[in-house]
């Protein structure tokens, strides 16, 4: 306890900059997807009322799905061109000046969508959900990278997996804000889709107080001076001067110090294994079926056997849940390895999906079967967030150096939004056509994504840059001999960044 509190006063400044950096970033996912769930009733019977005056005729019910999955999945379209461009803007201009930039256009997204009802135009709706997934498609990558640099070494794995927590966290106060006593009513559900700009607005306002990550700093603009002053007002007062060693010591290191374009760490071989896994985790946490429950949490639980008038407090209670394990992830990271949380929580999930699959099939046997359901979704949630959830981030920042670090997280981004996209699209046709036994697919990928992660994924907690490197080098580079770059980091050094 005597740690923990010395901690929050010598690294205050980090923590005020990660919370910060969590308001802007992951937290618009999270809410994003979770008042979606809130505001698909009011959203259809907008889209058919909107039709009607129009053209004098309600519209088909295959169209109007086929609207509402173009309104889910447009997020994810504008989430791969923002991804896709996060390499080159955060190269050129830094990380802090893109995410202020990109809280500009969020803003403008909340507001072009909170005047959707009032124009009779859910077109309105459909360019504001696609400017905002342009704008979260930038700011998560960005949120990643900025996040793991800005860490000292003791504290690296923490402040990775918060970005999970700020998922969840943003979940929870959109579910929050969507039950109909708040912002989920029929008169107000436009407030709803145009609340987050304030978020953005939140950090907009507040980041300008805040450096530039230590290690851009100096590896990139040559700012000395600057990375101290940056460590200092992240770190507390001391001497720093080690953890200023410690980054050199990669930048003499690195092949070229230049940062690699996408294409240029495709071809590089050093690096083989880090793309096979960031390929493996981002379609893993795509097609493990989180995304799928995220979405459609009210037709899951309506399949289950709940009235529909309390699904809304049912899906409540997974985000609040998910909340919580979010800040136990946080806690035990660094204890238990970020290897054994995404091993252990894939297999558990896959297991669980197998139970909500039994359990869904025999729910008109039972009367009590339903709320089993309701306690594995819970659990999975719950699983997924103590594990894979804060482990990925971590993982995917851990493993790549400074120099490959952009475009691996824009191949991560571009993975991940074509899931968002692809999910979000074919999952309500998914499960019209199988029904609960749309699991069993996820069930499978985790399993086999447990497996190879078991067999080829080094342990990176309490390691550095060079460490990790070097262990993936051996499969790399199986049979070829390598020589290991000298690492001289001391006992007493282990508190620092290395990047």
């Amino acid at each position: 306890m005597t740690g923990f509190l010395s901690d929050l006063v010598q690294y205050q400044g980090l923590f005020q900059m990660i919370t910060v950096l969590g308001i802007g970033g992951t937290f618009q996912i999270g809410f994003q997807i979770s008042t979606l769930t809130y505001m698909s009733q009011h959203v259809k019977v907008f889209i058919n009322e909107t039709w009607l005056e129009r053209y004098g005729y309600p519209i088909q019910q295959d169209n109007l799905l086929f609207l509402w999955s173009i309104t889910v999945s447009i997020f994810g379209i504008g989430g791969l061109l923002g991804s896709s461009g996060s390499r080159y803007l955060a190269v050129k201009y830094g990380k802090k000046k893109c995410l202020l930039c990109n809280n500009l256009l969020m803003i403008v997204a909340a507001s072009i969508m909170g005047c959707s009802k009032t124009a009779q135009s859910f077109e309105m709706i459909l360019i504001g959900r696609f400017m905002c997934g342009i704008s979260a498609g930038l700011c998560v990558p960005l949120h990643h990278q900025y996040v793991g640099e800005i860490s000292p070494k003791k504290l690296r794995g923490f402040a990775n997996s918060t970005s999970s927590f700020f998922w969840s966290l943003g979940k929870a106060v959109g579910q929050i804000l969507g039950q109909r006593e708040l912002l989920g009513s029929q008169s107000l559900w436009p407030m709803l889709m145009a609340s987050c700009g304030f978020p953005a607005l939140g950090q907009l306002v507040m980041l300008p107080f805040f450096p530039e990550s230590p290690p851009y700093l100096l590896m990139q603009k040559e700012d000395q001076e600057g990375c101290k002053k940056a460590i200092r007002q992240l770190w507390g007062e001391g001497h720093h001067q080690a953890e200023i060693d410690d980054i050199m010591k990669e930048k003499a290191t690195m092949k070229n110090t230049k940062i690699l374009s996408v294409l240029e760490l495709v071809k590089e071989p050093a690096f083989r294994w880090q793309l096979y896994m960031i390929v493996i985790l981002t379609a893993t946490v795509q097609l493990c079926g989180i995304n799928a429950i995220y979405f459609y949490t009210s037709e899951v639980l309506q399949a289950a056997g709940f009235d529909e008038r309390m699904v809304s407090y049912m899906t409540l209670s997974i985000g609040l849940s998910e909340l919580v394990a979010a800040v136990v992830c946080s806690s035990i990271i660094e204890r238990l390895g970020r290897k054994t949380l995404l091993r252990g929580g894939y297999w558990i999930m896959g297991s669980l999906l197998a139970c909500i699959t039994v359990t869904l099939s025999l729910q008109d046997w039972y009367f009590w079967m339903p709320y089993c359901s309701l306690c594995l979704i819970i659990l999975f949630a719950v699983v997924f967030a103590v594990g894979p959830g804060g482990a990925t981030v971590s993982t995917r920042v851990e493993i790549f150096t400074l120099s490959c670090r952009p475009p691996a997280f824009v191949i991560g981004a571009v993975l991940n939004w074509l899931g968002v996209f692809v999910i979000g699209t074919t999952f309500p046709f998914i499960v019209e056509r199988l029904k609960h036994f749309c699991f069993l697919i996820f069930m499978g990928v985790l399993f086999t994504s447990g497996m190879i992660i078991h067999l080829f994924l080094p342990e990176t907690k309490g390691k550095s840059i060079i460490e990790i490197t070097e262990e993936f080098n051996k499969l790399n580079f199986k049979n070829k001999h390598v020589p290991t770059a000298p690492n001289h980091v001391t006992e007493d050094d282990t508190f620092c960044t290395r990047l």
